[in-house]
């Protein structure tokens, strides 16, 4: 049956008042009684039906040909189509709306805001003695609490979290966020009595009031649990304070160092920090465990804090960064300066002959600062793979001075470097 797209049944055209006419020889369409056929019609019952007395009408009921078939009424809809169609139309906009408000986190459809304990008692939950004890000879460490007042930020596909949480630095008297990650490994029951690697990420740029590597667009957390189940990496945690305490109006930034008469940024990040991670995660007790990275002048901070405290930290990937401290801060103090210069102090560490420590470079061959890759070659000529100081350098073809260049580039050698040499997870 064909409709037309009014919905409404078609009929062929016929001039204004006419009727449709049988074939020639079809006489069936008269009106009742008149057929030819009867008494003294001349004509006989179609074949198959008996003869009528006679003087009688034939009472046989009309039945139309093939040619003269009655349409068909318009059809309808069922009920229960339309209650299908229309189901399924508020499915769809729900669907629509609830990735709305996903989209801009607005509640219930996001869990951004919602609390993550990363195993331990939420902020001011549980008892000082409620966590596992550990043997004396355990080379992991057990979250030493308080435990922090973490939010989600958000969660990755694997089900994971970056979680931020506002520390207020005892050692530093600086007060700060930091947002956190832990591999799904670190949940899994297989390594429930095993302590992680600490991996302290710091960005380049302002560092403040955000650190961009919290943000999943670079990929570093994704990265690291892909190059771990390639056997490249160890399942790092991550810690991603900001870098500086305050924006970097005027080029003015902080070298991630102890500027005197400037918030301590130094120790924020090589102490206060760490001690964080320490109390809410299960972490390697000695300083095998920690390392740093870095990009640009986040790549200079974590350089100078491993060099600068051995004892503390094992290595630090280091892209694109500076070399020696530069911050216009400095005027006044070159005694303090010097204290934070990284060839001063890798210097200072071979003549002490002091802890091995494992320096990972990687420079862009195309850094907007033509004078980047020189001056690391030059670093590594001069001190690198002397005494206690290792260091290789992965120069990127084609490589610029951003995030985006350095992080799938660490995983061709850098974070091989560094995870050969450190431990995790242990018990």
């Amino acid at each position: 049956m064909s409709y037309a797209p009014d919905g409404q049944q078609y009929q062929p055209y016929r001039p204004q008042g006419q009727t449709p006419q049988p074939p020639h020889g079809d006489q069936y369409g008269q009106p009742y009684g008149q057929q030819p056929y009867g008494a003294g019609g001349g004509q006989q019952p179609p074949p198959g039906r008996p003869q009528p007395p006679y003087g009688q009408q034939p009472q046989y009921e009309y039945e139309p040909q093939d040619h003269q078939e009655q349409p068909e009424p318009p059809r309808r809809k069922s009920r229960g189509r339309r209650w299908v169609i229309a189901g399924a139309t508020v499915l769809a906009l729900a669907g629509i709306a609830a990735l709305v408000m996903n989209h801009y986190e607005i509640p219930p459809f996001t869990d951004k805001g919602s609390a993550v304990s990363f195993g331990q008692p939420s902020a001011g939950g549980g008892k000082k003695n409620d966590a596992p004890q550990q043997a004396a000879n355990s080379k992991m460490l057990m979250p030493t609490g308080p435990a922090a007042d973490f939010k989600n930020s958000m969660t990755l596909p694997d089900g994971t979290h970056v979680a931020v949480t506002t520390l207020d630095g005892k050692k530093s008297g600086f007060k700060g966020k930091v947002w956190v990650w832990a591999p799904k490994e670190y949940n899994d029951p297989k390594f429930a009595k095993s302590g992680f690697p600490v991996m302290i990420a710091l960005p380049g740029g302002a560092g403040y009031p955000s650190n961009y590597w919290m943000g999943t667009d670079l990929g570093l957390q994704t990265s690291i649990s892909k190059w771990y189940a390639e056997g490249k990496s160890k399942p790092f945690i991550l810690a991603m304070p900001v870098l500086n305490p305050a924006p970097d109006d005027k080029g003015i930034y902080w070298d991630g160092s102890d500027i005197p008469g400037q918030p301590k940024m130094g120790t924020w990040l090589a102490e206060d920090v760490p001690d964080l991670m320490k109390a809410n995660f299960r972490t390697v007790k000695s300083r095998d465990g920690w390392a740093f990275m870095g990009s640009s002048t986040g790549g200079f901070a974590g350089l100078k804090a491993v060099l600068k405290h051995p004892d503390k930290f094992k290595a630090v990937i280091a892209s694109g960064p500076d070399i020696v401290p530069d911050s216009s801060l400095w005027k006044g103090h070159d005694k303090e300066k010097a204290e934070n210069n990284p060839e001063v102090l890798a210097k200072q560490l071979i003549d002490s002959k002091g802890p091995d420590v494992y320096l990972a470079f990687q420079v862009g061959d195309s850094e907007n600062n033509k004078k980047t890759l020189p001056d690391v070659q030059k670093f590594i000529a001069t001190y690198g793979n002397k005494g206690p100081i290792h260091a290789e350098l992965r120069v990127i073809r084609g490589g610029q001075h951003n995030a985006k260049t350095y992080v799938p580039n660490m995983g061709e050698g850098p974070v091989q470097f560094i995870s050969k040499v450190m431990e995790g997870p242990v018990e």
